[in-house]
């Protein structure tokens, strides 16, 4: 599959769940802004991967990401964001989504596996209580410092920008 058409629509993505479901694959949910792609988001995914067989990323659309983030921000554009991430061998399918948390995707596709990095706590993760009742289980990532985008901006500034 050429690395570009791992990018669905919610529609997509539901068709190819309810097929992976019939062959009794489990399911891997994790979602994201992925602005500024770095090692910990790689890292992230990858461990997301060895928790199932079909890893789907939900990733924030640009409006989304400026109403969390702020007016500057998304820095690459959701199709750019997008290209990244379905790049990655192991991401076997990226969705993008309006709202400022994934919830309605979550119900709508009932992973077996949620991933988040491990700077969330369990209680603070969207969708956490719907895979659980559904009989699925959250996993948190181990989080590694000093991996952020906010980081790598700021990383910028100071060297190019004197600030």
């Amino acid at each position: 599959m050429e690395y570009k058409e791992k990018i669905m629509t919610l529609e997509e993505v539901r068709d190819v769940v309810k097929r992976l479901r019939k062959e009794k694959k489990k399911i891997v949910f994790t979602n994201g802004c992925f602005d500024l792609i770095h090692p910990g988001h790689v890292r992230c995914l990858y461990q997301a991967k060895k928790e199932g067989d079909f890893l789907i990323v939900a990733i924030n659309s640009d409006s989304s990401v400026r109403r969390i983030k702020g007016e500057k921000r998304p820095i690459l554009s959701e199709k750019e964001r997008a290209e990244i991430i379905s790049a990655l061998s192991f991401v076997d399918a990226v969705v993008i989504f309006q709202e400022d948390t994934p919830e309605s995707i979550i119900r709508e596709i009932l992973p077996d596996v949620l991933v988040k990095g491990g700077d969330w706590k369990e209680e603070e993760i969207v969708g956490a209580d719907i895979v659980k009742r559904n009989g699925g289980r959250v996993v948190r990532v181990p989080y590694e410092a000093g991996f952020s985008t906010t980081s790598i901006i700021e990383k910028i500034k100071k060297r190019y920008c004197g600030e």
